[in-house]
C-alpha cells in the first residue's frame, strides 16, 4: 500500500500464480477484486491499462485464450484476479462446463474477495453471462462494478446515453452495482476503475472510541 494520497499504485501489479481451480489458488488472506467478463469484453486490455504494463495480462486476437484464474499482486496482502474469459472460446462444451464449475466455486468461496469488475463491451451488454453474474452479486450482498468498455467505438453522445440506459437498467435489477464508461485505446475512465478499487481493497481502520476507553480505565 502507498503512501500517496491517491490510493494504491496499480503500476507496481507483478504476476503472482495462476490456478486452474480454488484449491490451487494462493491462501486466502487479504483481499483481491476479480476482473470477469465474456471472452471478447476487453478484459486483458482494461488490466494492462490500469497497470500501465502491456504484457501483465496476456491480449489475444483468439478470445478466450485465458483458461485459468490469474493472480496479480499490488502489495503482500493485496491482489487482483483475472477469472477465465466466457463465451467465445472454441473448446469442448465439457471443458466450459468445468470452467464455469472452478469460476462458480472461487467466486463462491474465497473469503478475501472484497468486489468484482464485470466487463462488458459498450456495443453487446448484459448478455446471458452478464446477467448471470450480476444476479450472483446480489445474492451473496458481494459489490459489483460494471466497466462499459470500448466506449471510443461511439460517439460521445451516444456512450452517454447507453451509460444512462444501462444505469436504468442495472438500478431495476438491485443489488450493489455501479457502471461506468471505459476505454483502454484512449485510457478513459482509469482513475475512475482505480478509485473504486480503493474502496474495495483499502482496509479502514477501525476507529477507536476515545471516550469509551476512558470510562473504562477510570
Amino acid at each position: 500500500m502507498t503512501s500517496e494520497s491517491q490510493g494504491l499504485n496499480y503500476r507496481t501489479a507483478q504476476f503472482l500464480i495462476s490456478a486452474p481451480k480454488l484449491k490451487l489458488c494462493p491462501p486466502d488472506t487479504g483481499r483481491e477484486v476479480a476482473f470477469a467478463g465474456r471472452s471478447n469484453a476487453g478484459k486483458s486490455s482494461a488490466l494492462n491499462t490500469l497497470t500501465g504494463s502491456s504484457k501483465l495480462a496476456r491480449t489475444s486476437k483468439t478470445p478466450g485464450r485465458t483458461q485459468l484464474i490469474n493472480f496479480f499482486s499490488i502489495t503482500e496482502d493485496i491482489r487482483l484476479v483475472d477469472l477465465p474469459g466466457y463465451g467465445y472460446a472454441k473448446v469442448p462444451e465439457a471443458m466450459k462446463r468445468e470452467w464455469q464449475r472452478h469460476m462458480d466455486e472461487y467466486l463462491s468461496e474465497r473469503e478475501s474477495l472484497k468486489g468484482l469488475v464485470l466487463l462488458m463491451d459498450i456495443r453487446h451488454p448484459l448478455k446471458e453471462f452478464d446477467q448471470m453474474l450480476l444476479e450472483w452479486g446480489r445474492q451473496s450482498h458481494m459489490p459489483v462494478h460494471v466497466l462499459l468498455t470500448k466506449s471510443d467505438k461511439l460517439k460521445s453522445g451516444a456512450a452517454k446515453r447507453e451509460l444512462n440506459l444501462i444505469q436504468n437498467k442495472l438500478r431495476d435489477m438491485g443489488g450493489e452495482v455501479s457502471v461506468q464508461l471505459f476505454s483502454a485505446l484512449k485510457k478513459t475512465g482509469v482513475d475512475k476503475l482505480a478509485a473504486r478499487l480503493d474502496e474495495w481493497l483499502v482496509a479502514e481502520e477501525p476507529e477507536v472510541d476515545q471516550e469509551e476507553d476512558f470510562h473504562e480505565e477510570s
